[in-house]
């Protein structure tokens, strides 16, 4: 089933207080601290990321999803990231990753995280440590956002809607990285805090 998925992200400067102020918000912790891998596929010329759009296996714990993402016909506007998300739950993703292959759509990038999931009875606020940093996204309605932001003590001008793959490639520029994926193997086990900006 297809969605829009409109998202914000901010950085995290101290997770237990962002926890704390989600608590106080009326958020409730959906799934603990997990660690989750994501795979994207494309063709070798990457037609799929000249098209803007994705296609993913994300290991979230035991769990396997399969995602597909492209642009509204009026992309995105101004803050808010705003894709149309297709997903479904997969029994074997490297079954799936394997039938990719064997159609030309190989591994291109992997990206991963422990991800904490809040959820109050609009929207969701995630919470993301990286290789590169502790990021949360806000996903729900505008108007929600806007308020949950506020809830939350993050100024506006703190929102910001890059990728998690555009965050990597700002970061390599930044620090002369020679890794080609957002693991913790290849970028190191240390998060950096506050050198990039949105």
């Amino acid at each position: 089933m297809s969605a829009i998925e409109t998202e914000v992200k901010f950085r995290v400067r101290n997770s237990v207080e962002l926890e704390l102020r989600l608590e106080g918000a009326g958020f409730r912790r959906e799934t603990p601290r997990t660690f989750e891998r994501n795979v994207l596929f494309d063709t070798p010329e990457r037609r799929l990321r000249q098209d803007r759009q994705i296609l993913r296996i994300r290991q979230y714990g035991e769990k396997w999803v399969l995602t597909h993402k492209a642009l509204p016909t009026d992309g995105d506007t101004g803050l808010y990231k705003h894709r149309i998300e297709t997903e479904t739950i997969l029994g074997d993703g490297e079954s799936v990753a394997a039938i990719f292959a064997s159609l030309g759509y190989l591994p291109a990038f992997t990206y991963e995280k422990y991800r904490t999931e809040w959820a109050d009875d609009l929207g969701h606020c995630v919470l993301d440590e990286t290789p590169i940093g502790v990021f949360a996204e806000l996903e729900g309605p505008e108007e929600w956002i806007d308020r949950m932001a506020a809830a939350l003590g993050v100024d506006r001008s703190e929102l910001f809607n890059v990728s998690y793959g555009r965050m990597f490639e700002l970061w390599k520029e930044e620090t002369g990285s020679p890794a080609n994926d957002l693991t913790f193997a290849a970028v190191g086990e240390v998060a950096v805090s506050g050198q990039l900006d949105f």
